[in-house]
């Protein structure tokens, strides 16, 4: 039995602890622990601006890859057309039609006040306003697939296009 004023000791169960929880219990802070942390630290803080110029000067680098790729096509072209211009036949092309220069014996005609607006094979102007029409579409839709549906027409009628309507009979 117990005496009285004594506190008895019972064993109590605890709950079981999970895998991370029971390491970071285990884990204890010793120096060397400690010193190897700060360790790194320093090391990151001191590399840190460093690795970040290293990247820059990578990007700026890659950059300036891209521009002397294109400067090197662009005189790829450029000695292709210098190449073009060392033939007389373009350079009597680029004549006539830049600076219209006529050869001995040929006719020339240089049409001067052609209409400025374009024109329909019909003679019509052509609008440059975007044009809408007010049609229900959805109307139409729906009759055309009820008529297509309903209709009593012959295959000859449907050929012809003179198909009489559903209501018509």
């Amino acid at each position: 039995m117990a005496r009285p004023g004594r506190t008895e000791r019972v064993a109590v169960a605890m709950p079981d602890e999970s895998r991370p929880a029971a390491w970071l219990r285990g884990f204890r802070l010793s120096g060397f622990a400690l010193s190897s942390l700060l360790l790194i630290v320093a090391a990151l803080v001191v590399l840190a601006p460093n690795l970040k110029t290293l990247v820059e000067q990578r990007q700026q680098i890659a950059q300036l890859q891209q521009e002397v790729a294109q400067s090197k096509k662009d005189v790829k072209d450029l000695r292709a057309q210098v190449d073009r211009w060392k033939d007389p036949a373009y350079v009597a092309a680029q004549a006539r039609t830049k600076l219209y220069y006529v050869m001995p014996g040929d006719v020339s005609y240089f049409v001067v006040n052609t209409p400025t607006t374009p024109t329909t094979p019909d003679g019509l102007p052509v609008s440059d306003r975007i044009q809408t029409a007010d049609v229900d579409w959805v109307h139409s839709l729906l009759q055309t697939t009820f008529a297509a549906g309903l209709t009593d027409a012959t295959p000859s009628q449907l050929d012809s296009g003179t198909i009489p309507s559903p209501t018509q009979k």
